[in-house]
């Protein structure tokens, strides 16, 4: 065997078990510094306006469109969630802080029957100024949403600044979206 062969076969997997070490030791300083998730994908929305829509409310409620969002008063939440979904449940109170506290909060309802939203709302209140409702799922997937509850940071702009996968906790309300409100407030 040629010494060119020899160092190949002992510096390929040499290598490959050093990126590998640099790859989880990345991992596990993102997970020390809470900043790791391996669910969140990258939202092409961030930094432009929302994408065109329409969307009916939920009965009694105004719904909204693309062009209500352009230029809202102040900085405000866009908040997917469903009826079924059981991180919307525990989202919840979360939710009913944040708009107790002024935040301005507007749901979109996925994929879920007026009946089953309405039961909803009555156990868990409602915390949003505007409902609508995306029962095809098809603004949704134009939006990027992949799994409920999502929740968009919009500024004064219209511009979506955030895309958080998940239900909104403590940590997240206080690391990520009130730096957003005292930034583009």
């Amino acid at each position: 065997m040629s010494p060119l062969r020899r160092r190949l076969l002992f510096g390929v997997p040499l290598a490959m078990a050093a990126v590998g070490g640099v790859g989880f030791y990345t991992i596990l300083r993102r997970m020390q510094d809470n900043d790791y998730n391996p669910h969140t994908l990258p939202s092409p929305l961030i930094g432009k306006h929302p994408p065109t829509f329409a969307l009916p409310g939920a009965p009694g409620f105004q719904g909204f469109s693309n062009t209500d969002l352009l230029s809202p008063p102040k900085p405000m939440l866009v908040n997917w969630f469903a009826s079924w979904c059981a991180p919307c449940q525990e989202e919840a109170p979360m939710l009913h802080k944040l708009a107790a506290s002024g935040i301005t909060i507007w749901g979109i309802a996925y994929e879920d029957t007026p009946d089953a939203l309405a039961a909803y709302l009555q156990n868990f209140g409602n915390p949003y100024q505007r409902l609508a409702t995306d029962e095809s799922g098809l603004t949704a997937i134009n939006w990027g949403v992949y799994g409920v509850p999502e929740t968009y940071f919009i500024d004064k702009t219209g511009i979506v600044r955030l895309r958080y996968p998940g239900a909104l906790t403590k940590e997240v309300v206080q690391n990520r979206l009130m730096p957003l409100f005292k930034q583009y407030s």
